[in-house]
């Protein structure tokens, strides 16, 4: 019988910088012999090999922002601009935890111009039928949920999720993924900088929309709202169509993967290799517990 294939779409950028704060506010940074810290990478490698011995994919991708101006500045030159540059331990950390990636023979996926989540909407989208589960720890990323596609976002220490498929985020908020993003835009989200309403929170966003189904639905019924719903949205429309344009994830991103280079193989030698030379020492418990379970198992890459 042929193997049911299970894609698992990492996003790398989110995990890394997770694993950093959780071991920075200590100080732990843990510096290697060659002075490179690793914290980050570490955590980043235990999340992705935790999740994938959960859900047991056959293939595995991870997708990253490639950093500097993207389509989204051009529409709003203030987008992210308020998030301060990344503590100098983390720098260093981009490119190793990409290294550690490929030690594993995963690709490693960046579109300039485009934001990691755009790449991993357009992987998600472009898979159907097969199955997909998502790993983040940006909730924007719901907005992709399907029949097909799954959400696992991290919580507090290594495998522990919460896990949304179409049916139970439908039930938690209400709404349904597509809608999310009217949510979005009604809201705002100060995390990346962008407006929505002002004085429109998350509660009465998303009641507006279990109401009425969408922002044109709104505004077709603004008769129905409260004077002050509707002073708000009728001063902010500008600022509206434009967050609902900056929270869409664009699932159209011009990037190429070959499919087969994504299939996962736990601890080739190559990624043996990259735990010992980078000296990944909380890592290493791992790949002595797969090789125990694994005595006589054989790489195929």
């Amino acid at each position: 019988m042929k193997e049911k294939e299970h894609l698992l779409i990492v996003d790398g950028m989110a995990l890394l910088f997770r694993a950093f704060y959780a071991t920075a506010v200590t100080g732990q940074y843990m510096i290697n012999t060659k002075g490179m810290p690793t914290n980050g990478v570490q955590g980043y490698i235990k999340h992705l090999l935790t999740a994938a011995e959960k859900i047991q994919p056959t293939h595995i991708v991870v997708c990253w922002d490639m950093g500097g101006h993207t389509f989204r500045n051009d529409l709003f030159p203030a987008y992210k601009r308020n998030r301060e540059a990344p503590p100098i331990e983390l720098i260093p950390q981009f490119d190793l935890a990409k290294t550690a990636t490929d030690s594993f023979q995963l690709p490693n996926i960046g579109v300039a111009g485009f934001e990691a989540d755009d790449c991993i909407g357009t992987i998600a989208k472009r898979e159907r039928p097969k199955k997909v589960t998502i790993l983040t720890g940006d909730r924007d990323l719901l907005q992709l949920l399907d029949e097909h596609v799954d959400v696992m976002l991290l919580k507090k220490g290594y495998g522990n999720y919460a896990s949304y498929t179409y049916e139970t985020f439908y039930e938690e908020y209400g709404v349904t993924p597509k809608q999310f993003i009217d949510v979005k835009a009604l809201m705002g989200d100060p995390s990346d900088g962008y407006p929505g309403v002002k004085g429109i929170g998350e509660k009465t966003a998303l009641k507006l929309i279990q109401t009425f189904g969408s922002i044109e639905g709104i505004l077709q019924n603004l008769s129905s709202l409260s004077p002050a719903q509707k002073k708000k949205i009728e001063a902010d429309l500008d600022n509206l169509f434009l967050s609902r344009k900056l929270a869409a994830i664009h699932c159209d991103a011009p990037l190429d993967w070959d499919r087969e280079q994504a299939r996962w193989e736990p601890f080739p030698p190559s990624a043996v290799k990259c735990i010992e030379q980078f000296e990944f020492k909380t890592v290493k418990p791992m790949l002595v517990r797969w090789k125990q379970r694994n005595k006589d198992r054989i790489f195929s890459k």
